[in-house]
């Protein structure tokens, strides 16, 4: 009602205008019979409004349908009313579709093109720098070591790469399956130890019992858990010597916590350090930050139905936990 009445203020105010300028020439003219000039303009006003309430009753859906935001693109090939107006409405909302969906093709097959381009490349880039560290390893010390530091960082930043890209596919790239959390860290911790040895932070392996199986995606908890340890251990270099991971059962759920005794986060950063990009107070300190290593985590958890926690304290430390809900702990059923 409102969006018709604005669509028509301009004639309404034409017609009060108009009958008031009739009424003004007929009484300067000397015409006095002031009934009957009443009751002419009372006439063309009602004629006027039942044009009005007709124009309304008529297109009432069509103003209806363009004050209601559409709450899927299909609406837009509803059909409106046999009028004019209405009829072009739906013909310029369908081309609009049409054209929505042809960009919309476009820009997915250039996606497309561009992960499978990623994916290629990262690939492609493992192998030489597999050939770099297999020709460091007939180097002397310090050189030796020091180019596989450097590689292992490359190799970080390339699987860094390799999982955003995959981010956006995650729903095709995953499999749920049950998983030993235990055997799950100790080979992320081989993984990493050369990470712990050039940062002189060592992992420490609390668990509650043996055993904790979950149904998760073995690959991408994997990347949660490297992330979060290489967290620890790159904050807590030069502050504290170790970290530690503990694995335990509260309320029917698994956990997995990644404590560690460094610089912690300030109060600040809490609520943003799961944004992407953002690196805050820390990262600027610390310069290989990059902002996505938790915004990943935080991405993958939330996919597959994990939960996140942290506690922080700036100079004491920062605990990171993933919960496992009771349904994905198979442990307890």
């Amino acid at each position: 009602m409102k969006l018709f009445i604005k669509d028509h203020q301009l004639l309404i105010g034409f017609q009060i205008v108009q009958f008031g300028l009739i009424f003004l020439i007929l009484w300067l003219d000397g015409y006095r019979n002031f009934l009957t000039l009443l009751y002419v303009i009372f006439l063309g006003f009602f004629l006027f409004i039942c044009y009005l309430v007709y124009c309304y009753v008529t297109r009432r859906a069509y103003y209806k349908r363009l004050e209601q935001p559409m709450e899927s693109f299909d609406e837009s090939l509803q059909e409106t009313e046999q009028i004019p107006i209405a009829e072009a409405l739906d013909q310029l909302l369908k081309s609009q579709y049409r054209l929505y969906e042809r960009r919309i093709g476009e820009t997915e097959a250039q996606k497309e093109e561009h992960m499978l381009f990623i994916d290629h490349w990262v690939h492609q880039m493992k192998t030489p720098l597999s050939v770099i560290e297999l020709t460091a390893q007939d180097l002397d010390e310090p050189e030796s070591s020091n180019i596989r530091e450097e590689t292992e960082r490359i190799k970080t930043g390339l699987n860094m790469v390799l999982y955003m890209a995959r981010l956006r596919t995650i729903e095709q790239d995953f499999r749920i399956k049950p998983v030993e959390l235990e055997s799950l860290v100790q080979e992320v911790n081989r993984e990493n130890k050369r990470f712990f040895i050039r940062n002189e932070v060592y992992p420490i392996l609390e668990k509650e019992r043996d055993g904790i199986t979950v149904e998760t995606d073995e690959k991408w908890l994997v990347f949660i858990m490297t992330q979060l340890i290489q967290n620890a251990v790159k904050y807590s270099a030069g502050i504290s010597g170790q970290m530690v991971i503990s694995l335990y059962e509260r309320n029917g759920s698994a956990i997995f916590e990644v404590t560690d005794s460094g610089v912690g986060i300030p109060e600040e950063d809490r609520n943003r350090i799961f944004n992407a990009f953002y690196t805050g107070e820390n990262g600027r300190k610390y310069r290989e930050s990059t902002g996505m290593g938790l915004f990943l985590v935080k991405e993958v958890a939330d996919y597959l139905g994990h939960g996140i926690d942290m506690e922080s304290t700036v100079g004491k430390g920062t605990t990171f936990r993933i919960l496992f809900s009771p349904a994905q702990n198979i442990t307890t059923m």
